[in-house]
């Protein structure tokens, strides 16, 4: 016969990991959508002071990068308008894109530390991602690319005209963001997979293929609906940029400044939210696949 399963603290299909706290952030067993869009802010509110810090510091130093960047270029071409421009926004997504790798390692080892009942401070999760950089940063290549090569095709295609453009931006990037929502799903546990199991860029993108494919649809849903939700709270941050804005006028500097570093604060906010829920969607993930959440006494059957 088997033995009776230990009732303290049963979740799901089973128990929770031994020496696992009962009130954890983030319960490992199957979760439902709902579960799914709320607990990454659980998680997050956690440790609110070491990522806050951590984005604070990134946001900070990505700024001064892209301030100089523009205006080393504003320089070389005697303030051309249009060499500004161009650098302030090359500046930017270059800035965003690091930021984002940067912040994605943080709050993945932080996120996992905490939902295994391991805490870690900030300069031990800034460790455990430089240690997995490489990866970490092809990972975040195969992203990119996918989306670039599902938007960068209708941007070339975009109408001069102001009416045209718009109509053909209505027609067609809702369906393209759908789409890449779909195709981005089936690599959604990537990050995860490769600090939790600690594997290669290549084997955590089969991973989580391997995890994500029976539920991608699930998986593109959630991912469309933060989206929207990031759409919503775009807006009061959109109102300060134009109260500031306001203030300080339209002379350039102070303009840049201000569209560039909310920019990077948007994609920073973004970015972390995302990353949390891709710690959540991974443990919902093992515990449907693979059970995760079940644990076979130490006697084993008798």
């Amino acid at each position: 016969m088997q033995p009776a399963a230990d009732p303290a603290g049963a979740v799901g299909a089973g128990v929770d990991p031994e020496n696992r706290a009962q009130d954890a952030t983030v319960p490992i067993r199957p979760l439902s959508f709902r579960e799914l869009l709320d607990l990454p802010f659980a998680l997050l509110q956690a440790d609110i002071r070491l990522l806050a810090g951590c984005a604070g510091i990134l946001l900070v130093s990505g700024e001064l990068v892209v301030a100089g960047f523009i205006g080393l270029i504003s320089h070389l071409t005697d303030g051309s308008d249009e060499g500004t421009a161009l650098a302030a926004i090359f500046a930017t997504l270059g800035a965003a894109w690091l930021l984002r790798v940067a912040l994605r390692g943080v709050t993945v080892t932080t996120g996992l530390a905490r939902v295994l009942g391991a805490p870690v401070d900030l300069r031990e999760s800034v460790r455990r991602t430089g240690a997995r950089l490489g990866p970490l940063l092809l990972t975040q290549a195969v992203f990119t690319a996918i989306g670039i090569a599902v938007l960068a095709p209708s941007a070339v295609l975009f109408p001069l005209t102001f009416v045209g453009g718009l109509l053909w931006f209505l027609l067609t990037y809702p369906l393209l963001i759908l789409l890449l929502a779909w195709l981005r799903a089936i690599h959604s546990v990537a990050e995860p997979v490769l600090f939790a199991e600690r594997t290669t860029a290549g084997a955590a993108l089969k991973r989580s293929a391997m995890l994500s494919r029976p539920l991608r649809a699930r998986r593109a849903g959630l991912r469309i609906c933060l989206h929207l939700l990031f759409a919503v709270l775009i807006v009061p941050l959109l109102g300060l940029m134009l109260f500031a804005g306001d203030i300080s006028g339209t002379h350039r500097w102070p303009f840049l400044i201000l569209v560039t570093t909310g920019a990077l604060l948007l994609v920073a906010f973004a970015e972390v939210v995302e990353a949390a829920a891709r710690v959540v969607g991974y443990l919902d993930l093992r515990c449907r696949r693979e059970g995760f959440d079940i644990r076979i006494p130490a006697g084993g059957p008798r």
